[in-house]
């Protein structure tokens, strides 16, 4: 994410359907419209939801839908040996967050690392080579870990980096990455700016730019009957950027935004920002920040807000049951990058991580890391900038292919690949951005915690 991803429950013990598709974004304006009237839409349970009954607001009617489509996959001991060799195995490091802000991200994303690396050593490795990693914690901006992390890990010789999480820290060491001529993929980094940035075709990510979140919650918020719009939004490149893209959405369907609060990193008051919204009398309440919703929302509620009016965004739709009183974010609503956690998917995590509880930025995780791995076998090299080359070849135009075994096996049989992951299609374009990903919607229940609802396909 542009900050990055809060752990999410997946649903329930089965998959939802892939729903609301969208052929293409455009402006966003129209995002919810065939969810509102007819054309493709989350198939209905019976009945609208109203999940914003109690405050004049009514979003679109949801429901579990058919089952997700099951892909093919390769057979780990059927892989042909590689044509290829390599003195230096293929080594990746990650810089995610263990201690932060963004702490909950690191369990659900180190986890899929890791069973990525688990299911492409199962199938032989990279070049004839097992493959290996290094963890090392980022932290987030108010301190200096993640420059401490990625020293060490350039001095291990690691071929490319998997994150940070958050786009911030992203931005404090971009360039020692790049410079140093390893690859970088983040999983959850979304900010808008990485899309033009100067890093030497170095850097990528799976998970979309919040261009795309933001037009979803925009529309989104629109389609549930908001016609009027206040904000509360953490002063630094994600906030800013998803402040941005949520309002041009909004702004374009119809509706009026009347407040714009921002407060900055480390702050921890926010009375002024909360008063300011509440005397504007939105519909609906955007709340772009990290954990420091902990203190924002309640603050709201108690000034008379309703949850069916709040909307968080994936730095802050996290697991809030621990942290609030049961029942206080009922009805509250957010949007997270990416594919729903499928069930096939959790328990794989389960078997590198049985303490797993929440999900987010795991595909996109898992993806980076056997994209990069299909990258260097079909570059025949572990250098990170001959990896680089190949990442756009193996996402796109070719057969397609959902694991690494089917599309290592596929590669070796001198056949173009396009790899499908768990988050859904990648597709880099020439800048290392996605072209097409989900977005998810979820909503919280009685204990806070956010439940899977819906998801939404778009194209950038």
């Amino acid at each position: 994410m542009t900050a990055t991803r809060n752990a999410v429950p997946s649903a329930g013990s089965g998959s939802l359907a892939r729903t609301g598709r969208l052929a293409a974004l455009g402006l966003g304006v129209a995002l919810f419209a065939s969810a509102c009237g007819g054309g493709a839409t989350a198939p209905s349970n019976g009945g609208t939801t109203g999940a914003g009954a109690a405050s004049g607001l009514s979003c679109p009617s949801t429901g579990s839908g058919a089952q997700a489509t099951e892909h093919p996959t390769g057979n780990p001991a059927k892989v042909p040996a590689s044509k290829g060799s390599t003195d230096k195995p293929l080594k990746l490091g990650t810089l995610l967050p263990t201690t932060g802000t963004l702490a909950y991200l690191g369990p659900p994303e180190i986890a899929a690392v890791n069973l990525a690396v688990k299911d492409i050593n199962a199938a032989g490795g990279v070049l004839g080579k097992d493959i290996s990693v290094v963890h090392r914690d980022s932290g987030d901006t108010t301190t200096d870990i993640a420059t401490q992390s990625v020293d060490e890990m350039l001095g291990q010789g690691v071929s490319a980096i998997i994150g940070a999480a958050s786009s911030s820290v992203s931005m404090n060491v971009i360039d020692k990455i790049t410079r140093a001529g390893v690859l970088q993929i983040s999983p959850a980094n979304t900010s808008p700016a990485f899309s033009t940035y100067d890093d030497n075709g170095l850097y990528f990510r799976t998970a979309p730019s919040d261009v795309l979140q933001g037009r979803t919650l925009g529309s989104y918020m629109i389609s549930c009957g908001a016609q009027t719009l206040g904000m509360i939004v953490l002063n630094d490149p994600y906030g800013t950027g998803l402040q941005k893209n949520v309002k041009e959405a909004f702004t374009q369907a119809g509706g009026q935004v009347v407040a714009e609060e921002m407060f900055n990193t480390g702050d921890s008051q926010f009375g002024s920002q909360v008063d300011s919204v509440v005397a504007a009398k939105p519909d609906a309440i955007a709340l772009i920040t990290f954990e420091e919703v902990k203190s924002i929302a309640p603050l709201l509620l108690a000034k008379g807000i309703k949850p069916e009016q709040l909307f968080l965004v994936d730095g802050n739709t996290a697991d809030l049951s621990k942290d609030l009183d049961k029942g206080t974010m009922e009805g509250a609503q957010g949007t997270i990058p990416g594919t729903f956690a499928k069930t096939d998917f959790r328990k794989r995590l389960a078997t590198v991580d049985s303490k797993l509880k929440d999900y987010a930025y795991a595909g996109e995780a898992y993806d980076a890391t056997t994209l990069v791995a299909l990258a260097a076998e079909a570059a025949g090299s572990t250098d990170g900038k001959e990896i680089a080359k190949q990442m756009q070849a193996v996402s796109e135009d070719g057969d397609k292919c959902y694991d690494f075994a089917a599309c290592v096996t596929l590669l070796r049989e001198g056949k173009d690949i396009d790899y499908d992951g768990i988050s859904g299609p990648i597709s880099f374009d020439k800048n290392g951005d996605p072209t097409e990903a989900y977005v998810g919607i979820y909503k919280y229940d009685a204990a806070n915690v956010p439940k899977p609802v819906r998801e939404e396909f778009g194209k950038l």
